[in-house]
């Protein structure tokens, strides 16, 4: 039998014991669970940017992988502790729009809120419902259990809403979804919406406006600039980046998530 394989994407960072201990549940009710960490190392309660990370991260694991994402502002309010299948995937995290891009992204869903007592741990904190909730009810999705097992119906998940580029008269707008550990922008322009935008036009005659710089044309990689110098390409994620080769482009144009970039095309 192939081992289940569990994913971890939290902002908890790896100085404290929380990744450690979720860990730990999961292999007390699953022993035969791979669990992978795809970051620690979000933003502190940024769930737009754990969304997008999620999003872009799973569709490269293999069908039936339990993805578990917290970010969790709200963790001991009333936001529901939700689990939830897209197309062949399962989803495990806070109700607060962390999971929109495994929900958006899929042909079928469906979710449920973690009300079953059996699927959690029995003496449940207000702070750590990674540990007490998440954890565990990744788990025994991971040793088979049935989402339906896990408690009720959900049909109305928090979605949050995702930027999309805007045609507008003065150009086609996009705006920067996430600052990698590079300090590169990447961007909500998908390369397939680039093209059809472009229509017979050229990709080296699109002028993009970034911050303080004007940028001629889609590069083919980093080092297509120099040391220093500006660029826009298409990156791994399909979408339209801006870097600074060998530098972060956020910091030298002052950059972050939510700002935007302009694309006109020239003449």
């Amino acid at each position: 039998m192939k081992r289940p394989i569990i994913t971890l994407l939290t902002d908890f960072g790896l100085r404290d014991h929380f990744v450690g201990v979720m860990k730990g549940v999961i292999l007390g009710i699953c022993p035969e669970a791979a669990i992978v960490d795809i970051t620690h190392d979000l933003a502190p309660h940024a769930v737009d940017e754990g969304a997008f990370v999620l999003g872009s991260a799973c569709p490269y694991f293999p069908a039936g992988t339990v993805h578990v994402a917290v970010v969790d502002p709200g963790v001991g309010g009333s936001r529901r502790p939700l689990a939830a299948r897209c197309d062949e995937h399962f989803f495990v995290g806070p109700d607060n729009g962390i999971l929109s891009y495994a929900f958006a992204q899929a042909g079928e869903w469906q979710a449920v809120a973690i009300t079953n007592p059996e699927c959690r741990l029995p003496k449940l904190s207000a702070t750590f419902h990674g540990r007490d909730v998440f954890a565990p009810a990744a788990a025994h999705l991971a040793a088979g259990v049935a989402l339906e097992v896990l408690g009720e119906v959900v049909d109305d998940p928090v979605l949050i809403k995702l930027p999309t580029p805007r045609e507008t008269p003065q150009g086609l707008q996009a705006h920067v979804l996430h600052v990698d550990r590079f300090g590169n922008l990447v961007t909500d322009l998908r390369q397939e919406r680039l093209a059809d935008w472009l229509g017979e036009a050229s990709p080296a005659d699109i002028v993009i406006e970034a911050g303080p710089v004007r940028l001629r044309g889609i590069m083919s990689s980093y080092e297509a600039a120099p040391p220093g110098s500006a660029l826009a390409l298409i990156g791994s994620a399909g979408r339209l980046e801006i870097a600074i080769s060998r530098r972060s482009a956020s910091h030298v144009l002052g950059l972050d998530r939510g700002d935007s970039i302009w694309l006109r095309k020239a003449g």
